[in-house]
């Protein structure tokens, strides 16, 4: 019963807020205009805040979502995709992509192009910390590989920025930002349908990650396909990174605090709790962010990467504290 009025309260502060982000902006509107819109309002609200709404709410689920597959994954409560370096790998494709021109249109194929990419070079990295994990077996060890090839793949957008024009590094600058405004409804099925896609897939892995979590001899005991579990996290995780990154930007700090936050509200282990508990906890908060964002006054928008560690690192600290001795 607990858990059920805690997910109905996510959810109905997370209309509440999208909602919210519908009438706030450079031009505010009530709610109880909606139903006498003038053509302008009409367009604000529909071409740009109503996307933008959706947009977080989905980015905010799959980011909540690949943050806890990676921590459950590793077995690694700092594990996420920023610190992992998975998100940087993203953005070196997209920014690949981006400055060559294959992702300059906003055609569905070349969006799916950028997706692509990006896909590669998060998988890219995770197949690097899969490989070094081997070697590695200490969870420290893989965080500190993490943040070396996420400086690694730094290292390299800047060189890439080096040798870009000055509209080039602008654009990859704005994109770096984050912002949950470039989704327009001529590219929100794409979107919604590989966000929806990876939620799926993280559902069905809800078994086997029960099973992983008690040691990968007991999860062969119980009949799980030990590389069959790990090849599909793989795919999923990227899969929602990818995605994300590819159309607002990296992210950051979502993935990582959002599950934490889903352990503090549910009190258990059970990914059957905590996946929807972290989805529709980073929804919320992405939601969250998207409203503060408009709230400065003359129009202007806070970049979506000002706001979100201000949300997730107290979340991050509170855990370190409260497991001092094992961390």
């Amino acid at each position: 019963m607990k858990l059920k009025l805690t997910i109905s309260a996510l959810i109905l502060l997370t209309i509440g807020t999208s909602l919210l982000n519908l009438t706030c902006g450079s031009v505010h509107i009530p709610l109880h205009d909606f139903a006498n819109l003038s053509d302008v309002q009409r367009i604000v609200v529909w071409e740009s805040r109503l996307p933008a709404a959706l947009c977080a709410v989905l980015c905010g689920a799959a980011l909540g979502t690949s943050g806890l597959l990676l921590q459950s994954f590793f077995r690694n409560p700092l594990a996420g995709p920023s610190i992992l370096g998975i998100t940087s790998g993203a953005q070196l494709m997209v920014a690949l992509v981006m400055l060559t021109g294959i992702g300059a249109s906003a055609t569905w194929l070349e969006n799916l192009g950028t997706v692509g990419a990006a896909m590669a070079g998060a998988l890219m990295i995770l197949g690097l910390l899969l490989w070094v994990g081997k070697r590695l077996k200490h969870p420290v060890a893989m965080l500190i590989v993490g943040i070396l090839l996420s400086y690694l793949t730094s290292a390299v957008l800047t060189l890439i920025n080096y040798y870009a024009s000055a509209e080039g590094v602008q654009s990859l600058l704005l994109w770096g930002m984050g912002t949950f405004g470039q989704v327009s409804w001529s590219e929100m099925p794409l979107f919604a349908l590989l966000v929806l896609a990876g939620l799926i897939l993280a559902i069905w892995l809800i078994r086997p990650l029960n099973g992983w979590m008690l040691g990968e001899i007991y999860a062969k005991s119980m009949g799980f396909d030990v590389g069959r579990t790990r090849l599909h996290v793989l795919l999923c995780t990227g899969l929602l990174c990818a995605t994300t990154t590819a159309w607002c930007g990296p992210i950051a700090f979502i993935g990582l605090s959002m599950p934490h936050v889903a352990r503090m509200l549910g009190r258990t282990d059970n990914h059957r709790t905590l996946l929807p508990l972290s989805a529709l906890s980073g929804a919320l908060s992405c939601s969250l962010c998207l409203w503060v964002s408009t709230l400065p006054e003359g129009g202007h928008i806070l970049p979506l990467n000002a706001l979100t560690p201000m949300v997730g690192i107290p979340v991050i600290l509170y855990v370190i504290l409260q497991h001092k001795q094992t961390i």
